[in-house]
């Protein structure tokens, strides 16, 4: 599969690009700076071995894509999507964007919209399926793709097909997904993230994530 990661200059970005580079994507890190794009994309092609990631500017990369992902902070998420929103027509995007409190990234911060995801789709309209995922993953753990995450990622969306492509992606990604339902379910996703820095910061954890008990009856990557 081809993906575009936007704003995959960033730690949470690259992360996600060297492990499904590992699992054999295609994958091209955008950034509004492509000469950024270009040199982060052959740093990672030289630290590990086998890889082919490519750099480019955000609009390029997304054109090319099958799937796109908006790894960028939220106080450029309006502008990123605005600025490839041409290319997104019929795709299926990934909205990892939390929005944070720049005054205490420790506490929960809900957007005019109720969530980056749910603004996402409103702006883009129902030619592309937003689905949002990823927001509770430590950028720690997946720049050591070598090591397994014991981290569970919430998926949601309102397309059931869109879901499906994206918990194989996390699987791919060596991780655990869950059909967390709709799209407005992104605002709990999204809010546990400021939860999980303060967890962080409090004790002391490198990473801190969640992760869902039970046994399930059926797959936990299947909607």
């Amino acid at each position: 599969m081809k993906i575009a990661v936007l704003g995959g200059t960033g730690k949470e970005g690259s992360g996600l690009a060297l492990r499904w580079a590992r699992s054999g994507h295609a994958i091209t890190i955008g950034s509004r700076d492509e000469a950024k794009a270009h040199r982060v994309a052959d740093e990672l092609n030289q630290m590990h071995a086998n890889l082919q990631l490519r750099g480019a500017d955000n609009l390029n990369a997304a054109q090319d894509a099958d799937v796109v992902v908006l790894t960028v902070p939220y106080r450029a998420h309006a502008d990123t999507l605005n600025s490839v929103r041409s290319a997104l027509h019929g795709k299926v995007l990934v909205d990892v964007t939390v929005p944070v409190n720049p005054d205490d990234i420790t506490r929960v911060s809900l957007p005019p919209g109720g969530s980056a995801a749910r603004e996402a789709q409103s702006l883009l309209g129902n030619d592309v399926q937003v689905v949002a995922a990823f927001q509770n993953i430590s950028s720690t753990n997946l720049k050591k793709p070598e090591d397994p995450i014991d981290c569970d990622v919430l998926v949601c969306g309102d397309d059931a097909n869109a879901k499906r492509i994206i918990l194989a992606l996390v699987q791919d990604a060596g991780l655990r997904g869950w059909d967390a339902g709709p799209l407005d379910n992104a605002v709990a996703v999204e809010s546990l993230t400021p939860i999980l820095l303060g967890l962080n910061r409090r004790y002391k954890i490198i990473g801190a994530g969640i992760h869902i008990t039970g046994q399930p009856h059926a797959p936990a990557t299947t909607p």
